[in-house]
């Protein structure tokens, strides 16, 4: 057989298979179609987007993988069908920290796939109050950075929102330096979040050392101001903001630390059941007194639950008075869990479970 003839056996093969994918999506999405049908007749409301159930069938893919596409390819393909098939009913709204071309709009994105009706917002707060306003069914926001720490508005708001942790995205962080300029020398002054110029810090320094850094709200917010502005203007974002505002990019992957990685929160309303491999946290407080804090940690230990995060927050009740974001493996409703919060509920002079969810499918 030919070169020529192996080609083309071949795809026919593709060709073949294409039909048969075609045909197995389609009957997927039928399925779908009936399962929301059911739970309509049943007298469900709301969406029907059910974040444990996607978790369980995105680890069963990765489980199955064979290769040779590699399991992140994998579920992203998988993350996709998915999404189309519940936007059948009615696209899920999800609110994140815009504008366009942010890396909370990739990790919203990775999370629930293209087939979302997206609502950019200019600031943390206000991805809480369209989800708690019921004008999006859920939110993204950043939450704590590999390089930076965590990011305290979102813990902040979490003190006076009833909203629940529902998810959590981890990505990794490639950060660019966009400029219509052809030379660093030519650049005068350059905008960005905060928390990118604090992780691009050691090569500003070294590269534009005498340039003005201006703070804006978001990154992509960066990317757009960089492209109304002269040449002598730059911004530090990623390839998404680059390709929305088309501002070409100078220097790739300026970042420090080259596992830069940020992880978002997905926030909701409803309760989330578990997964099988679940995250869950806790804001609690303790009165200011010796041991208080032990006193807090010890049912954890008791009850052989493993703390993987705590962090601390002024409680705006009154002088030096902290309160605790605590997560833990494992979800509320898991025994030694259950038996580690009713515990702990009893030491804490505030006590609240801001939701247990699933970690993150890669």
């Amino acid at each position: 057989m030919s070169e020529a003839d192996r080609l083309q056996a071949l795809r026919e093969q593709i060709d073949a298979l294409d039909r048969q994918l075609q045909t197995l999506i389609s009957e997927r999405a039928r399925c779908a179609q009936q399962v929301g049908a059911i739970k309509q007749a049943a007298g469900a409301t709301g969406n029907f987007y059910r974040p444990e159930r996607e978790a369980q069938v995105l680890r069963r893919v990765i489980e199955a993988n064979q290769g040779p596409l590699s399991s992140e390819e994998m579920a992203r393909l998988f993350r996709e069908i998915m999404s189309a098939c519940l936007a059948l009913e009615e696209p899920l709204k999800i609110a994140f920290l815009g504008p366009e071309g942010t890396f909370t709009q990739a990790a919203a994105l990775k999370h629930f796939g293209k087939s979302i009706r997206s609502i950019p917002l200019r600031a943390i707060d206000e991805v809480f109050r369209e989800v708690e306003a019921g004008s999006a069914d859920y939110g993204v926001v950043p939450v704590e950075n590999s390089t930076e720490g965590v990011v305290n508005h979102t813990l902040d708001m979490f003190l006076q929102s009833p909203l629940r942790i529902c998810g959590e995205v981890q990505m990794r962080i490639n950060h660019h330096l966009l400029t219509h300029t052809a030379e660093l020398t030519a650049i005068r002054r350059i905008y960005s979040h905060r928390q990118s110029l604090a992780q691009c810090r050691e090569w500003l320094d070294a590269n534009l050392p005498r340039v003005e850094q201006i703070e804006v709200s978001s990154n992509g917010e960066a990317a757009l101001r960089v492209g109304n502005e002269a040449n002598d203007a730059a911004a530090i974002a990623g390839q998404g903001a680059a390709d929305i505002y088309q501002v070409p990019i100078l220097v790739r992957n300026i970042e420090d630390e080259p596992n830069n990685t940020t992880r978002f929160l997905i926030i909701g309303a409803q309760p989330i059941a578990p997964s099988g491999d679940d995250k869950t946290a806790l804001l609690v407080a303790s009165l200011n007194r010796s041991g208080a804090l032990f006193k807090l940690l010890e049912p954890l230990a008791r009850n052989n639950v493993s703390m993987t995060r705590i962090e601390s927050r002024p409680s705006r009740r009154g002088m030096w008075d902290y309160v605790f974001f605590i997560d833990l493996d494992g979800h509320a409703q898991d025994q030694p869990v259950a038996n580690a919060l009713a515990e702990l509920r009893e030491q804490a002079s505030l006590f609240r479970v801001l939701g247990s969810y699933p970690k993150g499918v890669l």
